[in-house]
């Protein structure tokens, strides 16, 4: 192998019309997904599709230099420069101008790390970092869809490198190739079923659970290098049918609520496996892949996949929610004309142009646009709507303390937070919302560090305090809880703090507003030998109150003082965001008089129904609405100066929580 460039060129698969028809069938059903979901559920799939074909063209032009005069790393890199840079430039550039103009200020933060972490192709791992309970909503980054170009490039870097040091130690001999194929192949895939339920966000965005799907291409074109094509009509048209069978029934059978990739992922990567190795002499690989319509989508396949993602998380932005339909038809349509400028354009006029010129330009365009993302990620320079007081409501977002000064300890096992050194033990269990009252325990260890008890918080977000009570995507919840419950019975904890968002499992009339909530109670189920019993549609909130009584009972009976705590008012009404008046591609402001919203009547009429409920259990009740609400009806949304109460409209924020939790008090801290 050399670098030299007095090396061949390397070798090119021959042009094949029914892959630019597959690459169309992925483009089409990702878009489809991204704008029209209920249309297209399983329309994500696309991904994979484009990832065996990468697969299968990349590796293609791999052994074909191995198999000839040598490999040249050299022009494979300036090669990948020269097809991926030019449409990626231009869309990165116009989504960061974009979002200078309309984004606030931690928006804007946000997408100059993702447009730092773009032009690096490693966007894939900072989504996977950002991933948790408090994240923004995915629908709203305008460069998410990059994560799968990142996967790409990293596969580019490792791939042939893998593959030449398998030729080149096997001295020639395509057997230890094939062998290191099939072991990378593999174990990928292992990683992929094994880890799609545990970590099923590493699992969706690293390059190793994923690295199976490229290496299937790279397998298929393996064998179509190594034996005679085709030879069977019968197979050939057998493959045909099955592959875009298979892909079809991806596209209707998987959906977001499916456990993906995992085994699921076999459809769209078997179905692309087989069309592939159908062959461009299959009928409907001839007449319909191959298409004059189906060729056209393909080629326009990348910059399409490109310009069609920002242009909706624009939309949304905008428009504040899900755009209406026919808003989503024009970006559509946007996205198919800019794709095909972009490609008529610039990507046909740069294969003309030859030179190392044209891959350095390129190169730098992208280390400006790092550079760019690098000074607005610092904040070093501002979004135009920058005006100080909507600056201070949208910090709010930001404020979330947990959990910041206190020790993280492991007991049974789990890593939990401790802080305090006070003779009383006490247990905190719940979600988010016990996690949102930390604060005032750092505050008193501040303040008053004699009298604070020595705390525990057992928490994890969206995991309710409640026996026998689940989340089917979160599998991790149960056992913790149970091994926290043991810690709770134990003669290590004296007394019991239990809370979590009682309005989010249990107040099923409709469902919590506001992205920041926990998942729908739909996917909230109480299990017992029965089966499950959803909350939703079905009698699992009776028996969900029902272990919440029994536990408040038993931990009574083992002698430990139990605490309840209750839900400030909850809903889309006390985000901070409503108190910001104008328009994004206008003049935006915020108010600096103190504002309020209504208390729910249902969520008023649960916390009756569980201080009952805890009271008549043997547990003391702590309510946070008397430091929220200004009357039985109406509640803060801001203070002061126009200062929002909220994080977001689940959640208190932390700066409020530390003056203004007293309620807690009494079950933290010692008498004076």
């Amino acid at each position: 192998m050399s670098t030299q460039e007095e090396q061949p060129h390397l070798a090119h698969p021959k042009y094949r019309p029914d892959i630019d028809g597959l690459r169309a069938i992925a483009v089409l059903s990702v878009v489809a997904f991204h704008a029209f979901p209920k249309w297209m559920p399983g329309g994500f799939i696309g991904v994979d599709i484009f990832f065996v074909i990468s697969g299968y063209l990349i590796s293609t032009i791999i052994f074909g230099s191995l198999a000839g005069e040598g490999f040249s790393y050299r022009e494979f890199y300036a090669r990948r420069i020269r097809r991926i840079f030019p449409a990626l430039l231009v869309v990165m550039a116009a989504t960061f101008v974009f979002g200078w103009y309309v984004l606030l200020a931690d928006e804007a933060s946000q997408l100059g790390k993702h447009l730092l972490a773009s032009a690096g192709f490693v966007v894939n791992l900072v989504l996977w970092g950002e991933a948790g309970y408090f994240d923004t909503a995915a629908e709203v980054k305008p460069l998410l869809h990059l994560w799968s170009l990142a996967v790409e490039e990293q596969f580019y870097i490792f791939w042939p490198v893998l593959l030449g040091l398998a030729w080149r130690f096997g001295g020639g001999k395509g057997r230890t190739v094939l062998i290191w194929m099939w072991v990378v192949t593999i174990l990928s895939f292992l990683l992929n079923v094994l880890g799609v339920h545990r970590y099923a966000t590493a699992t969706f965005y690293s390059p190793l659970p994923r690295m199976w799907e490229l290496a299937a291409g790279a397998l298929l074109a393996w064998g179509a290098l190594r034996r005679e094509p085709h030879r069977n009509v019968f197979r050939r048209e057998l493959r045909s049918i099955a592959g875009l069978a298979v892909v079809g029934l991806g596209l209707l059978l998987i959906s977001r609520g499916k456990s993906f990739p995992g085994f699921w992922a076999l459809l769209p990567v078997v179905g692309a496996c087989l069309c592939i190795s159908a062959g461009p002499g299959a009928w409907l690989n001839r007449h319909v892949l191959g298409s004059r319509p189906m060729v056209w989508v393909g080629l326009i396949s990348y910059p399409l996949y490109l310009w069609h993602w920002p242009l909706l998380a624009y939309a949304r932005i905008l428009e504040g929610h899900e755009p209406s339909r026919e808003i989503r038809i024009v970006a559509v349509i946007a996205a198919v004309v800019l794709a095909w400028l972009t490609y008529r354009f610039l990507e046909l006029g740069l294969r003309r142009r030859q030179g190392a010129g044209v891959v350095k330009a390129l190169a730098s365009g992208m280390v400006a646009l790092s550079v760019a993302g690098l000074v607005l990620y610092g904040r070093v320079l501002p979004p135009r709507n920058n005006d100080p007081a909507v600056q201070s409501i949208v910090a709010a977002n930001a404020d979330w303390a947990y959990p910041d000064g206190m020790k993280e300890v492991k007991e049974r096992g789990e890593l939990i937070y401790r802080i305090g050194n006070g003779k009383e033990r006490v247990l905190l269990l719940g979600d988010s919302h016990v996690e949102q009252f930390a604060p005032r325990a750092v505050e008193l260890d501040g303040t008053e560090p004699d009298r604070l008890k020595t705390l525990y918080f057992g928490t994890r977000g969206a995991c309710p305090p409640v026996p026998q009570l689940f989340e089917d995507r979160d599998p991790l919840c149960g056992p913790r809880r149970d091994e926290l419950l043991k810690f709770a019975f134990s003669s290590d904890i004296d007394t019991v703090i239990l809370g979590g968002c009682w309005t989010c499992y249990f107040d099923v009339g409709e469902a919590m507003p506001g992205a920041s909530a926990p998942p729908p109670p739909d996917r909230y189920y109480f299990l017992d030998v029965q089966g499950r019993h959803y909350l939703r549609g079905g009698d699992g909130v009776a028996r969900s109150l029902v272990s919440l009584e029994t536990l408040i009972k038993l931990l009574r009976a083992a002698n430990k003082k139990v605490y309840l705590i209750l839900n400030p008012p909850l809903s889309a009404e006390f985000e901070p965001r409503l108190l910001i008046h104008g328009s994004r591609l206008g003049k935006m402001s915020a108010s600096s008089l103190p504002s309020s919203a209504p208390f729910p009547p249902a969520q008023k009429a649960l916390q009756e129904r569980l201080r009952k409920l805890a009271e008549g259990a043997g547990a003391i009740v702590l309510d946070p609405a008397p430091a929220v609400c200004v009357s039985d009806q109406q509640c803060m949304r801001s203070g002061t100066g126009g200062d929002p109460i909220y994080k977001d409209g689940a959640h208190l924020r932390a700066g409020f929580v530390r003056h203004a939790a007293t309620f807690l008090d009494p079950a933290i801290t010692a008498p004076r």
